[in-house]
């Protein structure tokens, strides 16, 4: 597997806290501690413009791929839903009074989730942008939601060390797992729907059957904190993004160790916490608390 940093994109004044790709190829959003969301072009590799003023730091967004529409949450725990096609900000969702970490839609429910600092998790309706539920997860923050890929559960990781599973049609808890010593930073789902990977402060990625629960195995990936993990589209290969400054890319079929990304390796990478990836195609994107946007080209190896 050979990395080579593709592109820096600097601008943003202050920690980037997330990112998300476009329902539109070559555009990617990134938001943080600063005072507006960003938009650039990976096309042109280039800053294109602030979207919209922000009144807090953004920790999440989300664009869902059936709908023009992108959601931006809030450290104030407002949710501003902009319409591309409008071009403006058409509402603002409110209910949580505590930090927004995460949002995911259900799209066969077009259903919208927005997890939060208060331990609950709101369900909205993507036609009327009204509440249609709210789920009281736990008594502390939920950090993350992973939805499966046949959307049929969701996971949902929590502050007090658990991963809380769901049942997406009426919104019953199915399972508690316990396993992280830590809260739980990270919830993804492999594309095939067989496990679910989950990454927390105690430095660990744990591996889960996501028919059975049981867990299949605990990888000692990183010295500090696992803030998200990242799934690779078609390759069998996920990443992993850590407080110890460095991204590691691992099989997703055989839980090895494939590549570190990080300035003790040589490559010219973050200096601070990586806080959030995005795969476009084979192109990893990672940013950071050194407020900057890195694109990595990962080239793997023919089979």
């Amino acid at each position: 597997m050979n990395v080579e940093k593709a592109a820096e994109l600097t601008g943003h004044g202050n920690p980037i806290f997330t990112l998300e790709l476009s329902q539109k190829p070559g555009i990617l959003f990134t938001g943080g501690n600063d005072k507006g969301l960003v938009e650039w072009s990976l096309k042109t590799q280039a800053f294109i413009k602030v979207m919209f003023p922000v009144a807090a730091s953004v920790y999440a967004i989300h664009c869902p791929v059936s709908r023009p529409l992108l959601f931006t949450g809030l450290r104030n725990g407002d949710v501003l839903v902009f319409d591309f096609i409008e071009q403006k900000i058409i509402k603002t969702l409110k209910h949580h009074l505590a930090p927004i970490f995460d949002i995911k839609s259900v799209n066969r429910k077009n259903e919208l989730l927005v997890a939060s600092e208060d331990g609950s998790v709101s369900v909205w309706s993507l036609d009327t942008l009204e509440q249609v539920y709210l789920i009281n997860v736990s008594n502390d923050t939920i950090r993350s939601i992973g939805v499966s890929p046949d959307e049929k559960q969701v996971a949902f990781g929590c502050r007090d060390n658990s991963i809380r599973i769901y049942d997406l049609e009426d919104y019953t808890i199915t399972k508690a797992l316990h396993g992280h010593t830590m809260p739980v930073f990270t919830t993804q789902y492999s594309p095939d729907g067989g496990y679910l990977a989950s990454g927390s402060r105690d430095a660990q990625v744990k591996i889960w059957d996501s028919l059975t629960f049981e867990l299949i195995k605990t990888i000692p990936a990183h010295l500090f904190a696992v803030n998200h993990i990242a799934f690779h589209p078609t390759q069998p290969y996920f990443a992993t993004a850590s407080m110890d400054k460095s991204i590691k890319i691992w099989g997703s079929d055989d839980f090895k160790l494939y590549k570190i990304i990080s300035r003790e390796k040589g490559y010219a990478s973050h200096q601070l916490s990586i806080n959030k990836l995005a795969w476009n195609g084979d192109q990893l994107i990672s940013v950071s608390d050194d407020k900057r946007v890195i694109v990595w080209d990962i080239k793997f190896d023919q089979i």
